[in-house]
């Protein structure tokens, strides 16, 4: 299968403990430059998603989180900035920022992939338009698993359960 684009979450799957931290303090996992660079090697674009929530309660602004995602070499970065509760259409599990990459970079979501920690909004997400879905065990991914599992496994269940981001991308770019 060609891989159109790959959607990596931020917290806990980046880099991070699962839960917000400001990106003038967020740190990467140690490989996860490694497996960014894996994706431009291959000609794959590297789409940012997260849910940022704490940008509507003023912790932090937009232009932050662009200017640390481009620092990393994203091709391109989609912000939730809304409280869960608002009810947008961008708040993963909904599947909004998803379908606006696809429409701003003529993508066929069925030939993408999310890569997230917590599969009651990442694998969720992935699932309600058709891509590929793995979940890593870094940040929320262990417990996402472990104990949540029942509220979301079924529906989205992940093609692949990998140890972190880097494990993720080679297990996608193997021969099958």
């Amino acid at each position: 299968m060609t891989i159109q684009a790959v959607f990596i979450d931020r917290d806990g799957t980046l880099g991070g403990t699962g839960r917000f931290i400001h990106p003038r303090d967020f740190r990467l996992f140690p490989s996860t430059m490694e497996a960014l660079e894996l994706l431009k090697a291959h000609s794959i674009q590297a789409i940012a998603l997260t849910n940022q929530h704490n940008i509507a309660k003023g912790l932090a602004t937009e232009a932050e989180f662009h200017e640390e995602f481009e620092s990393y070499g994203f091709d391109a970065v989609y912000i939730c900035p809304h409280e869960p509760e608002e009810g947008c259409e961008c708040h993963k599990p909904r599947p909004g920022m998803l379908l606006k990459a696809a429409a701003e970079h003529q993508l066929d979501l069925t030939q993408c992939v999310v890569i997230g920690d917590v599969g009651s909004t990442d694998m969720l997400a992935a699932a309600a338009v058709g891509a590929r879905k793995i979940i890593v065990q870094t940040g929320w991914g262990k417990s996402s698993l472990d104990l949540y599992r029942d509220k979301w496994y079924e529906q989205a269940t992940p093609e692949y359960v990998a140890e972190d981001l880097l494990d993720a991308v080679n297990w996608l770019l193997k021969p099958k």
